[in-house]
């Protein structure tokens, strides 16, 4: 987008802020956390520590300052949209679809009216993705990383693309994987006329799908890879053991599951930041996927060689196994979701 100078000043301002967070108040109240002689309760340890007030304030209020400023420069013009209905990508959008109360009773991320509600929801999503992970993620370089580094190079015949949004994380699978059909699978409407939109514009010939990661609607044994990027981390419990059964089901055998989120590092100062932050940005079931053993979750569903494995969305992509980036400011503990489907 072409912003103007105070709406640029405006979100500089905000992005300097989060970077302030990460790099100088989360190593200030590790720092504390460390010197504390009790850190058998890490909850109480984290949160009489001096800079825990500040550090817990500045996260919660500099997300709600990004939203609030990118939905005013969104709004300040018309979407940004192509207009284009006609190219090679498909649109199904489901008329009865009902949407979960899990799904529309919180502002995920923050981001007011969730991105559901209309079509400036999807436009301000957009906006934030590039702008959320403290501004490094302007070209999507993540998301290649992810389909670069994580997923293995062979033929795929069809890829599902669950909870795709707007299409930052299908479009390189279709660009990568070009004779592959792909779909792209999401539950908000607005989000999915956007990647149609999108999609169009850049002559790939995606297929997105109205539906429910729980219920895709694909026959049985008819998808060679499925993917998720920060989707498992957004869905209840009950929700995360019907995706991965509807994984297992559609999946074709010998076919693989590769999912980019978050799991435990073993830190405990670490893995405490992380669980507050599912309370602090409106993320209610990120805690319930940091207790949960999600690789017996996929051989509960009939998966097979499940694992977690690390991941650093600076570049290097997918790391060996347990092999977590040393890094002393905030950062999500990125990892991939490995498993697959006997053959």
């Amino acid at each position: 987008m072409n912003l103007a100078l105070d709406e640029r000043s405006r979100l500089d301002f905000v992005l300097t802020l989060r970077r302030r967070w990460a790099d100088t108040l989360f190593p200030a109240l590790r720092e504390q956390v460390e010197a504390d002689d009790d850190k058998s309760d890490m909850r109480a340890a984290t949160r009489r520590q001096p800079a825990y007030p500040w550090f817990a304030f500045v996260e919660r209020a500099s997300q709600k300052m990004l939203w609030r400023d990118v939905a005013d420069a969104i709004g300040a013009r018309p979407p940004a949209r192509h207009g284009h209905s006609m190219g090679p990508a498909e649109l199904t959008l489901d008329p009865a679809m009902h949407l979960p109360n899990w799904y529309t009773d919180w502002d995920i991320h923050l981001q007011p009216g969730g991105v559901w509600r209309a079509d400036s929801s999807a436009d301000i999503y957009e906006l934030g993705a590039k702008l959320v992970m403290l501004g490094d993620n302007d070209d999507y370089t993540f998301h290649r990383s992810f389909i670069e580094t994580a997923i293995p190079d062979r033929h795929y015949g069809r890829i599902a693309d669950l909870g795709c949004g707007f299409g930052k994380s299908t479009w390189p699978l279709k660009r990568r994987f070009p004779d592959a059909e792909v779909i792209g699978i999401d539950l908000a409407a607005p989000c999915l006329r956007l990647a149609y939109d999108r999609a169009n514009a850049a002559g790939l010939a995606i297929e997105f799908r109205q539906a429910d990661c729980q219920a895709t609607g694909l026959a049985d044994s008819s998808v060679n890879l499925v993917t998720s990027t920060m989707l498992i981390h957004e869905i209840p419990r009950p929700a995360l053991i019907a995706t991965l059964a509807e994984c297992a089901r559609i999946l074709a055998p010998g076919g693989l599951l590769r999912f980019l989120d978050f799991t435990r590092t073993g830190d405990a100062f670490r893995d405490f930041a992380m669980m507050e932050h599912g309370e602090r940005n409106n993320e209610p079931f990120m805690p319930g996927l940091l207790r949960a053993d999600v690789p017996a979750l996929c051989a509960e569903a009939g998966l097979i060689n499940a694992r977690w494995t690390a991941f650093d969305e600076r570049g290097a992509g997918r790391l060996p196994e347990s092999a977590w980036p040393d890094r002393s400011e905030w950062h999500f503990p990125w990892a991939v979701l490995e498993a697959e489907k006997s053959a």
